[in-house]
C-alpha cells in the first residue's frame, strides 16, 4: 500500500470519528421528554354557611343588618349554638343586643344575644359604668322621627333667662352634651323595616340615650329649666366602630343667644335700669348711646324730668329737644359736634 492510500484511510478515520463525537454530543445535550404526572385536586368538602361578626362588637352593641353575615364552615366544627343558613332567620336579630363581646370573623352564639322585651334586654345594651335616662321629645325636637337606636346625637338645650328689668328675657341655645348613643325610641330599640325593605319612620315621645353618671344628673336638671332637642350627628362623624364606642362628652362651649339670630334680641340678661324705669326690651340701635342696662341711662330720665329735653346723640349730630330755651331756628335745633 502506498503512502497515498495510507493518508487517505487515516483521513477518512479522523472524519469518521469527528463526526461520530459531535453526533454524540448533539444527543446527549437533549434529554428525552419526560412524562408529567398529572395531579388530581380533590374538591373541598362544602360545609355549611354559619352566621359570623363582620366587625369587632363590643358588649352591648345593638345589631343591625350590617353587623352579621353568612359564611363557610368548617363541618367538622360546626356546633348547634350557631345560627346555621337555612335553619335561621338573620332578620329576626336585628335590634337584639351583645351579651359578650364578639370578634370579627367569630360565629355568633344564640346565647350571646338579648331580644328585645326580655329581662334585662336594656341592661346589657349598657356599656359597662354608663346610665340609661330617658328623655321627652316632640317631632320638632327629634329630627322628625329620623332618629334611630345606635345613631349618635347631640344634646340641645333652649330656655329663657330672666333678669332683674321689666323686659323680656333672654333667649339663649346651647349644646349641652355631645356625641351621646340612642338606645331605644319609645320601646323600640330595633330599624323596623315595612313592607318594601325600608326603614320605617315613626314619630315617639321619648328617647332613650347611655350617658355617664354625672351626665345623668345633668339631663335630669336640664328637663326642668327648658326644651331637650336631639341633633342628628353625621355616620362619618361616629367613632370607629371597630374600636368600641366611644364616650359622650360634656359641651359647655358652643351657645347662641337671641341677638345671635337677630338684632331685635337680647346679647345678654336683662338688667334694671338706674332710674327704675321700666325696661320694656327697648334694644340700643346702632350709633346709640343709650345703655342695654341699668346704670348710664338716669341722665336721659333725669333730663325728661325737669321738662328741658336730654340731649341725645344721633350719628354725629348733637339735638336738643324741647322749648325750655326759647330759642328758635336752626341754631336751636341742632349743632354739630
Amino acid at each position: 500500500m502506498d503512502s497515498r492510500k495510507l493518508l487517505l484511510v487515516l483521513g477518512a478515520l479522523v472524519v469518521a470519528g469527528m463526526t461520530a463525537l459531535f453526533a454524540r454530543t448533539i444527543t446527549s445535550g437533549s434529554s428525552a421528554p419526560q412524562a408529567a404526572a398529572a395531579v388530581i385536586v380533590a374538591p373541598a368538602e362544602s360545609g355549611p354557611e354559619v352566621l359570623v361578626a363582620t366587625r369587632t362588637l363590643p358588649v352591648g352593641t345593638i345589631i343591625d343588618p350590617t353587623a352579621l353575615k353568612f359564611q363557610p364552615w368548617p363541618k367538622d366544627m360546626v356546633q348547634g349554638a350557631y345560627y346555621v343558613k337555612g335553619q335561621a332567620d338573620p332578620t329576626k336579630l336585628q335590634g337584639t343586643v351583645l351579651r359578650y363581646a364578639i370578634t370579627a370573623g367569630q360565629p355568633l352564639t344564640q346565647g350571646s344575644v338579648v331580644p328585645p322585651g326580655d329581662r334585662g334586654f336594656l341592661a346589657a345594651a349598657l356599656t359597662p359604668g354608663m346610665r340609661a335616662v330617658t328623655v321627652p321629645v316632640s317631632a320638632q325636637t327629634a329630627v322628625a322621627g329620623f332618629v334611630f337606636p345606635g345613631d349618635r346625637i347631640d344634646m340641645v338645650l333652649t330656655q329663657d333667662v330672666a333678669g332683674g328689668g321689666d323686659g323680656p328675657p333672654l333667649k339663649v341655645s346651647e349644646t349641652i352634651m355631645r356625641n351621646v348613643r340612642v338606645l331605644a325610641t319609645d320601646q323600640s330599640t330595633d330599624h323596623q323595616a315595612g313592607s318594601d325593605g325600608k326603614t320605617a319612620v315613626h314619630p315617639f315621645t321619648t328617647v332613650t340615650v347611655e350617658t355617664t353618671p354625672k351626665m345623668a344628673e345633668q339631663l335630669a336638671v336640664a328637663q326642668t329649666v327648658g326644651t331637650l332637642s336631639l341633633s342628628l350627628r353625621a355616620l362619618a362623624d361616629q367613632p370607629d366602630r371597630s374600636a368600641g364606642a366611644s364616650q359622650p362628652m360634656i359641651d359647655r362651649a358652643s351657645y347662641v343667644t337671641g341677638g345671635d339670630v337677630s338684632r331685635y334680641q337680647r346679647r345678654t340678661v336683662p338688667g334694671r335700669q338706674a332710674n327704675a324705669g321700666p325696661d320694656h326690651g327697648t334694644m340700643p340701635m346702632p350709633g346709640s348711646a343709650m345703655p342695654l342696662a341699668g346704670g348710664a341711662g338716669a341722665g336721659a330720665g333725669a333730663g325728661a324730668a325737669t321738662g328741658m329735653g336730654a340731649p341725645v346723640r344721633e350719628g354725629g349730630v348733637q339735638v336738643t329737644r324741647g322749648h325750655g330755651s326759647g330759642d328758635s331756628g336752626p341754631s336751636a335745633a341742632g349743632r354739630m359736634n
